[in-house]
């Protein structure tokens, strides 16, 4: 095989050993696969969920992989719908230098082969390991700037790599067959921001989660591909998508350096780029006891880009009210704190709140700004003024969320849907998953009864 990026990155993944992996990369990867679980499981709330579920229940009859928290369906049904739950209600991780949610294309595809192989725990463990790193160094090549300003959207254009890693990992593949497992994850890469403020921006996730299935187990049959899909100069993903792409950090220390280290996980269910919002806005009001009543004017500053995205959406369903600024900062301001039910009809119909949002909350876009930071000036109604410059949002790697509090996500998450006997042994499985003899133990844990998406939704008046 010859030296190229995605050559490299292929013998990379063939020769990659649970060995290899350093004991802090091993431990990052297992509190993300915990926070994936919680995701999911929130995920059952999602207003789409039946939808995507109906669609996943028609590629096929056969009950062979499990759904994180339901049922049985088929390879390709469970790996469609397990990518959808874990982006679903806006939870999952997000990889910030490139706008990417890795875990809904890397687990999903994931634990379907090991289940269905009845693969180890830390066979599982080193494939996750395997998607997310080549996840993240696939989506920094793509010198994100120039690729964003084309309208692409990273997981439905990066995530087929992050899953065709994974199973092809599972599945044994040598360096030969995984560059046409990369080739192939190529090939498939789509996902435009056309559909920003849509559903359908979500889809890209559970697609590209299916993408990866395909793209793995196609290759492990011979079946060949590009030998250079990644900087190939006619049609290479960083030459169609990008301006050329910054091919080289791709492989750039690669093995030495876990580029998944920079994953950061979200605490709150509302978008990746309004997080450090959210981490300034519960500070402030547990700091100066802010309640809706005392606050005369709250002035948010964002960099240009979230601006544009977040600054001024109308949160007239629950997915907009996840992405507005506005309506978020009313919101954690009223309740004092930020989850699923803080985004039902009942909320963000309430006129005391929509009052507030419109005429109290002040967004601006700030030159002094950058990245997803927030600056946040709080006045109230006897003159002060609270302010909170904040950098990092809590979860990101500079401010990491500890096993423990990812543990009470869990408990959040699947209140009213699991008890706590369920959810100790899903956290007490994810602790040890390198000592399990087969993942399915895992998945038997995360799984629950059939129709428990279906019943949840009826009783919430679906």
């Amino acid at each position: 095989m010859s030296t190229t990026p995605t050559a490299e990155l292929a013998r990379f993944i063939a020769d990659l050993r649970y060995e290899n992996i350093p004991d802090p990369v091993r431990e990052r990867v297992k509190n993300i696969l915990l926070d994936t679980l919680a995701s999911a499981i929130a995920g059952r709330h999602g207003d789409e969920t039946q939808q995507i579920r109906a669609l996943a229940a028609a590629l096929g009859a056969a009950e062979e992989a499990s759904v994180i928290g339901d049922g049985k369906l088929s390879l390709a049904g469970a790996t469609l719908l397990n990518g959808y739950l874990i982006t679903a209600v806006t939870v999952c991780d997000v990889h910030r230098p490139t706008l990417f949610h890795t875990t809904p294309q890397v687990v999903p595809p994931a634990l379907a082969i090991a289940e269905r192989d009845g693969a180890s725990g830390r066979a599982l463990l080193t494939a996750i390991v395997a998607g997310l790193e080549v996840s993240t160094r696939v989506a920094l090549g793509t010198n994100y700037p120039a690729f964003r300003a084309r309208g692409w959207h990273s997981p439905g254009v990066v995530g087929p790599f992050g899953g065709a890693a994974a199973v092809g990992k599972l599945r044994g593949l040598d360096a030969e067959r995984q560059r046409n497992a990369f080739g192939l994850a190529g090939s498939q890469s789509a996902g435009t921001f056309a559909h920003w403020g849509t559903p359908t921006i979500k889809f890209h996730q559970c697609r590209g989660a299916l993408s990866g299935l395909m793209a793995g187990l196609l290759a492990e049959q011979g079946f060949r591909a590009s030998t250079e899909i990644l900087a190939h100069t006619d049609g290479g993903l960083y030459t169609a998508y990008s301006d050329g792409g910054r091919p080289e950090a791709v492989t750039a220390e690669l093995g030495s350096r876990w580029t998944l280290e920079q994953i950061a996980l979200r605490l709150w269910p509302a978008a990746s780029s309004i997080q450090s919002l959210i981490t300034a806005l519960l500070a402030l009001t547990q700091a100066h006891d802010l309640r809706p009543e005392r606050v005369a004017e709250v002035r948010i500053g964002l960099s240009q880009t979230v601006y544009d995205m977040h600054g001024t959406l109308p949160w007239d369903d629950k997915f907009k009210a996840l992405l507005s600024t506005p309506y978020v900062a009313a919101i954690v301001l009223h309740d004092r704190r930020c989850w699923l039910d803080q985004f039902e009809p009942a909320r963000y119909r309430d006129p005391a709140v929509g009052a507030f949002a419109r005429d109290k909350v002040k967004v601006e876009a700030n030159p002094a700004v950058e990245g997803t930071a927030a600056l946040v000036e709080i006045r109230t109604t006897d003159g002060a003024t609270h302010v909170d410059r904040r950098a990092v949002a809590k979860g990101d790697p500079a401010d990491p969320l500890s096993r423990g509090e990812i543990e009470e996500k869990l408990r959040v998450a699947a209140a009213g849907l699991m008890n706590d006997e369920a959810v100790a042994r899903i956290i007490a499985l994810v602790d040890r998953l390198e000592r399990l003899d087969d993942a399915r133990e895992l998945l038997a844990a995360a799984r629950h009864p059939r129709g428990a998406v279906a019943a949840t939704a009826a009783a919430r008046g679906r």
